[in-house]
This record gives C-alpha cells, structure tokens and sequence, in this order.
C-alpha cells in the first residue's frame, strides 16, 4: 500500500499567509488595543472579536467561511447596529383578564405615560361630599348638623366648587337659640395640584343669621392646604374670609379642618370654626362624615 506523503505544513506563526495592505492595518491597530491600559483594552473588548473574524474569514452572522473576510466584516457591523437601533418589540406575557380588569396596565401597553407629569398635576385631593354633626358652644351649646360638597373640580384646571349649609336642629332667632349660615364659593388653587402644600383665593356668597345679627353678601378671603398623604387619605385646611369685607355688617370666618380617610371612599373629618362680628362672636364645632367618590 503506497503512503502519502503529508503536505507541507504552512506555519501560521509567522507572515507566510501573505496578508493585504488591508489586514496589516487592522492587525497593527489590534496591538495598540493590548497595550493600553486594563480599562481601555476592556472598552475596546470587541476588536478582539472583530481579528478572529478577519483572519479567520468566519461570518458570525451566517456562519459562512467562503465569505471574504472585509465582506464579513461589513455583514457583522450592519446587523449589530441594526440590533442595537431596533426597540425592543416583545409583547407584555399578560393574561387577557389581568388586562382587562387593570386601567393601568391598559394605559402603559397603549402609551408610557409621563409619570411626573402626573405626580405634579394630579389632584392630591378628592371631591367630598359631607354630612356631620355640629355643636354651638356660644349658642348655649345647642346642636345642629351640616351638609355640604367641597373642591368639585371644574375640568382639570385647579378652579373648584364647594357649597354648605349648618344650623341648629331648633331654636328662637329672636331668643338667640338659632343659628343657620349657607352659601357657595369658586377657589382656585394657584400651586400644582399634584403638590403636597397648596393655595387658593376664595370668592363666593355667604348668609349668615344669629340670634344677635343677620348678614348676607360677598364671601372673600384664602385657603391654605396641607397634604400629607395624597388623593384623600389625610389632609389640613386653614380658612379665612370675610362676609361683606369693608361693611358695618362684615363677619369674619376662621376655619380648620383636619381629615383622614378610614377606606378608600370614606373619612372621618374635624371642623373648628370662628364667627367674629361687631355684634357677637360665635363657634362652631362639627364631626363630618366625608365621601370621596
């Protein structure tokens, strides 16, 4: 049996491959990369990757050694840039239930939505609809009730509705025993409604009927409001106006509220409140039950 001879065997250590001008280049731009330092050679990781290419003439895209090696070169650079510029196109793993009954999750699937947009132009507050008891300890401590709606949003600008009424259950306005104030007001909150401290000017119509004086007119003055914990849960009022301002008649109203929710549609709010006239100065303290729809 005849025996081949082996071919010659070619040593790869050593220029006998014959490079191009173009592979020379390339390859003398590889050992600037080695002799830089440790945290440069790891940012320039990829030129590694890109010299087993060249002179292994291997298509990492298609895997195809016949390919030159600059075409594979070219190959490789499109599509990794192509990868890198493509968002992401993978659909949310979510059951169509979960979708359905999540407002949430239905928004972010349509649209990222800008959170800190929503943070700071969100109400921190809710709309309430009240119901309470009141006492009136200046009226021989006689006991009332008082109904009323606060901050009813007017689009979503920050200009609200609020209306109320408070008296007693009974009583004699000629023997003092009855009191009874109604009347409406517009605020508009000046700050960010998302924000956690807010202001607003207050301008309505007040009636105001004691056993000592009876006045009616312009409501006009400021809240302040304090938000601990935001969309309802806690916060604080500070109120002052003043009924017919400049008038022989003008009454003074101080008021503060403190609420805190007990469920998500349901709080338990207190109301101090001041009535300074020329004629007499009343109080008012009331227990409310808030609804927040």
């Amino acid at each position: 049996m005849k025996v081949k001879k082996p071919t010659q065997i070619i040593r790869t250590d050593k220029r006998t491959l014959n490079p191009s001008t173009q592979q020379l280049v390339l390859f003398g731009e590889t050992v600037k990369v080695y002799r830089r330092p440790l945290s440069q050679k790891l940012k320039a990781g990829g030129v590694l990757a890109l010299l087993s290419v060249i002179f292994g003439a291997v298509d990492p895209v298609l895997g195809n050694p016949s390919s030159p090696p600059l075409q594979t070169l070219g190959n490789a650079s499109k599509q990794w840039i192509t990868q890198a510029s493509e968002p992401p196109s993978t659909p949310l793993d979510i059951e169509p239930e979960i979708l359905e009954e999540s407002p949430v999750l239905q928004r972010w699937s349509e649209e990222i939505p800008d959170v800190l947009h929503d943070i700071r132009h969100d109400p921190s507050f809710k709309t309430r609809v009240r119901l309470g008891y009141s006492q009136f300890p200046s009226t021989r401590h006689h006991s009332g009730w008082n109904i009323g709606v606060e901050d009813v949003f007017l689009g979503k600008t920050g200009l609200t509705v609020s209306a109320e009424y408070q008296g007693t259950f009974k009583g004699d306005s000629l023997t003092g025993d009855q009191r009874r104030t109604w009347g409406g007001d517009l605020r508009y909150y000046v700050l960010p409604l998302g924000s956690r401290v807010n202001i607003a000017p207050v301008l309505g119509y007040r009636n105001i009927t004691t056993g000592a004086y009876q006045t009616d007119g312009v409501n006009v003055g400021a809240t302040l409001k304090l938000i601990p914990s935001r969309t309802g849960a806690a916060d604080l009022s500070l109120t002052q106006t003043f009924v017919s301002p400049g008038s022989g008649d003008e009454v003074g109203i101080t008021t503060l509220s403190v609420g805190y929710a007990i469920t998500r549609h349901l709080r338990l709010s207190t109301d101090l409140q001041k009535q300074n006239s020329v004629a007499k100065k009343d109080s008012r303290v009331g227990i409310v039950l808030e609804w927040m729809p």
